[in-house]
């Protein structure tokens, strides 16, 4: 899945969740942003340093996507 596809997916997840409180996107876009947020801190515990260096840019992008919305 690509960066887009994936912020896509996490914006929609959230719009899901949210949409019966009359949440405006942009709540939604938020929502997004903590999740990815908290993934990329997640990032640090592996002891594979290049699979953590990999995923932590794939999730950068993802939240660069997200911000686009």
């Amino acid at each position: 899945m690509t960066p887009k596809e994936k912020a896509d997916s996490i914006f929609q997840q959230m719009y899901r969740i949210l949409w019966h409180t009359n949440a405006d996107p942009i709540h939604c876009k938020e929502c997004a942003l903590i999740a990815v947020d908290l993934r990329l801190e997640g990032d640090f515990i592996f002891t594979d340093i290049e699979y953590a260096e990999n995923s932590y840019e794939y999730w950068k992008q993802v939240k660069n996507e997200i911000e686009k919305l």
